[in-house]
């Protein structure tokens, strides 16, 4: 009975899993860039079954012996959970915004299956992340940073000061400056999946150069939307909600049993 009881229990607890995922996901349809979350569910390990019961009479000379005898009942599953949580890199729509300092990757083709480019900035301990939010903006002192102030970098790895403006940033990504032309900074992924996700749109990893036969362009004046799917979203939090009722109730009639084991079964001994 307990097993069954923790089987319902882990099942609550993974659709509750899920249910954070996909209200994430929604909370962050609108930003740029995002990438959607998607859970890997496993089930725990199956329990092979047998029934323990009876005896097989061995005849022998001094009058035999008897041997245990069992008989196989089936599979039993404990329970499921979420392994992991991973990223989507689907490449979003493209809309634009008419803001010069907005940014989008336009990735058509590249040469691994779950490759993807990233523009590449330095979060607040000086550290090298990746990013597809390209919805930047120059702050005061006239460098390129993140709407969460992280610095863009360039090719080099070096902030992009623009000298308080930004006229044209060509499909390659070089932006004319008063100090010369900058070539903005992107990086590629050859393993996305690999990739680590700290939040603010950053993802942390291992990154190399862009290939030469990748097929991208860097659009002025736009914003990849997120890969969120809202209404596929929707349908899997209901889908998700009605999953956590069904184990509940299922962890009530157990609780309930429980409960007349411990009272009237212990009242009539």
């Amino acid at each position: 009975m307990l097993r069954g009881l923790y089987t319902a229990a882990s099942g609550m607890m993974t659709q509750q899993r899920q249910q954070e995922a996909l209200s994430n996901n929604i909370a962050n349809a609108n930003t740029p860039g995002y990438k959607a979350d998607q859970t890997a569910i496993r089930a725990f390990p199956e329990l092979l079954i047998e029934q323990m019961g009876g005896a097989n009479r061995i005849p022998t000379t001094q009058g035999g012996f008897n041997i245990p005898s069992s008989r196989q009942l089936g599979g039993l599953n404990t329970g499921v959970y979420v392994q992991e949580t991973i990223p989507h890199y689907a490449q979003g729509d493209i809309v634009e915004s008419g803001l010069p300092t907005d940014i989008a990757i336009n990735q058509r083709e590249v040469p691994d299956e779950n490759g993807a480019i990233f523009f590449t900035v330095q979060n607040n301990d000086g550290d090298v992340r990746y990013t597809r939010n390209g919805n930047f903006t120059i702050d005061a002192d006239g460098y390129l940073v993140t709407n969460q102030g992280y610095y863009v970098l360039d090719e080099n790895g070096n902030n992009i000061q623009t000298d308080g403006t930004i006229d044209i940033i060509s499909p390659e990504g070089v932006i004319p400056t008063a100090g010369g032309d900058i070539t903005l900074g992107t990086q590629y992924i050859a393993d996305a999946n690999t990739l680590i996700k700290e939040g603010n749109d950053l993802f942390q990893g291992d990154a190399a150069a862009v290939p030469g036969d990748a097929d991208y362009t860097l659009q002025q004046g736009a914003l990849e939307q997120s890969n969120v799917n809202t209404a596929q979203s929707m349908t899997d939090m209901m889908n998700a909600y009605r999953l956590f009722e069904s184990n509940q109730r299922v962890l009530r009639v157990y609780d309930e049993s429980l409960g007349k084991a411990v009272t009237e079964i212990g009242r009539l001994s």
